[in-house]
């Protein structure tokens, strides 16, 4: 299991990301296919986050 360094970092690199994703999204017409990669890393960002709550609750560092 990664450790709570590793995990902020890719925290941080979904963020730029997802944030880059969010950019390229036409006003309209959005392809299935970009949308259900922002989809993906979205769910990521919310899986890391779940990670790094439960090791904050079980006091790793």
């Amino acid at each position: 299991m990664p450790n709570l360094p590793e995990l902020q970092k890719r925290l941080e690199k979904l963020e730029a990301e997802i944030a880059e994703a969010k950019q390229r999204l036409p006003a309209h017409s959005v392809k299935p296919a970009v949308m259900h990669m922002l989809l993906d890393l979205e769910d990521e960002y919310d899986a890391i986050l779940q990670q790094i709550a439960r090791l904050k609750k079980a006091g790793q560092p």
